[in-house]
């Protein structure tokens, strides 16, 4: 049975980018069809595709970084030294046959290179250009450098409000902001594509860290700039509605109630805890009663949930109809039965380590279309030949090598 075609079969894609935000959406783009070709940094590839599990204290033998393979499933991989003029041209010769580039490049190297949106369109007028930078392209800061630990968390005041109070500041876990900026770019650049069809011209697309992370803090930026004041953390022992808050069970874990609208919840609550006689407490009677007495209910729903354990309040709490999830460890996560269910992580074939899984192909599905990427990231420039071949380079192998830097 032949399968549908993906949305983008038969569009071309050059990558020329490192790390995360624009290889996750260049993995994005391979998983909804595209040929994705990564140029790749001499001499060995791109670093992120070194950072082997053991050498963050993992047990893992797994030979390469498994975010490496995440990033950059479903791509053909080059070798290239840009710094060569000749290198420089090949990437140009790829991109003549394109129809999108994307690179995280700070804007003076592209201009360096020959790669700035401004030269491509110029010598490309159909190809759509996406880059992810830390800052905008605007203002002092175009050329300095980022990651989304400075761009997107510290600077847009996340790190600052993701935390209880008199808690000091935590770390940003890796990629995160990074995974929602590619989401952006390919969102912009399905757009750009969407305008070429009707128009024939292509456009240049950019996203950057720093706007992902406002976007992101959306309704906190949103009540900021309309008050022009501090935005309230959370505190779980005060919270106002003691129906959205965390709540620490019997054997050392924690689940998490969200009731956003308490009031048809409170009396289910109130039956299945054991505690019916609170529907007509005159202190919990109502929001604006609880509200006024938070903190004293907060610390007997507290002494309630430690009274049992995780295993215990789940079927409970369940057959309540309640809205709330168990503080799942990311172990505990991944074997969740309802994420196998709908199969959000997909399998994949590694030459040295055999199969491993990934999380699976784009975060949404389409009716009737088998989204994905299903093979792992290349070999560093294991796919050269070919790709120079299919840009008019018929080299050899020493050739090849000069190329990417090795003579």
């Amino acid at each position: 049975m032949t399968q549908p075609a993906k949305p983008l079969d038969g569009m071309r894609v050059v990558e020329v980018a490192h790390y995360v935000a624009v290889p996750a959406a260049g993995a994005l783009l391979a998983d909804l069809g595209a040929d994705v070709v990564k140029v790749e940094l001499p001499p060995k590839g791109e670093l992120y595709r070194r950072s082997r599990p053991l050498f963050t204290g993992y047990k893992s033998e797994f030979p390469e970084g498994p975010g490496f393979h995440l990033d950059n499933r479903g791509k053909r991989s080059i070798v290239l030294d840009l710094t060569r003029p000749e290198a420089r041209d090949v990437v140009l010769r790829l991109a003549d046959r394109a129809d999108v580039l994307i690179t995280n490049l700070l804007p003076a190297r592209r201009r360096k290179y020959g790669l700035d949106h401004e030269s491509l369109l110029e010598r490309h007028p159909r190809l759509v250009v996406g880059a992810i930078n830390g800052y905008g392209t605007g203002g002092d800061q175009a050329d300095e450098p980022a990651f989304d630990y400075s761009a997107y968390w510290a600077r847009t005041g996340m790190m600052d409000l993701l935390r209880d109070e008199g808690v000091p500041p935590s770390m940003l876990r890796p990629g995160v902001g990074d995974h929602a900026a590619a989401s952006n770019l390919v969102c912009g650049i399905l757009a750009a594509l969407r305008l070429r069809d009707g128009d024939g011209r292509g456009r240049y697309v950019e996203v950057s860290l720093l706007q992902t992370g406002f976007h992101v803090l959306g309704c906190d930026t949103a009540m900021a700039l309309v008050t022009g004041e501090p935005i309230h953390r959370h505190d779980r022992k005060r919270a106002q509605n003691p129906l959205w808050n965390s709540y620490p069970v019997a054997d050392d874990r924690w689940i998490m109630l969200v009731m956003i609208n308490p009031e048809p919840y409170w009396p289910r609550i109130c039956d299945a805890i054991g505690k019916p006689e609170w529907v007509t407490d005159e202190r919990f009677a109502d929001g604006f009663a609880r509200a006024a007495n938070a903190e004293q209910l907060i610390a007997e729903l507290e002494a309630v949930f430690l009274g049992r354990s995780l295993a215990e309040w789940r079927p409970v709490l369940d057959g309540a109809g309640l809205i709330w999830s168990p503080v799942q460890t990311l172990p505990e996560a991944i074997r969740d039965p309802q994420a196998r269910a709908m199969g959000y992580f997909a399998e994949l074939e590694h030459p040295e380590a055999g199969r491993f899984e990934i999380p699976g192909g784009p975060p949404f599905r389409i009716q009737g279309h088998d989204l994905g990427a299903r093979s792992p990231a290349s070999a560093a420039g294991a796919d050269a030949a070919e790709i120079l071949r299919e840009a008019g380079l018929d080299l050899d192998e020493t050739e090849i090598a000069r190329l990417a830097g090795g003579g």
